[in-house]
């Protein structure tokens, strides 16, 4: 398993942006699936955006448009932008490679 860090949370104002990164002890150009969700309050788990190995990424259709997932693997990062943030996107934002979590970010979108 490789190790997971994810950065770039914060506090933003709605309709602001912010570009999560989620950087591996390894590389993650030969994983299966690897994707960002999120964990709001009181809630369950969901999947905001996924790749799984030579297929399109696929994204909740409450982000779809808004938000995007890219790879770099040269950097061994994955990277989740996020426009057009909505106060119903705070969450604590988690990476995932394969079986591998991250410890979590947190996102609050809030004027």
């Amino acid at each position: 398993q490789v190790q997971l860090a994810e950065s770039g949370g914060g506090l933003v104002q709605p309709g602001g942006s912010l570009r999560l990164s989620c950087a591996a002890s390894g590389s993650i150009s030969s994983m299966n699936a690897m994707g960002w969700y999120r964990q709001a309050p009181g809630k369950e788990r969901e999947s905001v955006a996924v790749i799984i190995a030579g297929s399109s990424p696929i994204y909740a259709n409450s982000v779809l448009g808004r938000f995007t997932i890219s790879l770099d693997n040269a950097k061994n990062t994955m990277y989740l932008q996020m426009n057009s943030l909505k106060p119903e996107d705070t969450a604590v934002y988690y990476c995932r490679v394969d079986d591998s979590w991250g410890q979590g970010t947190q996102v609050t979108v809030s004027s």
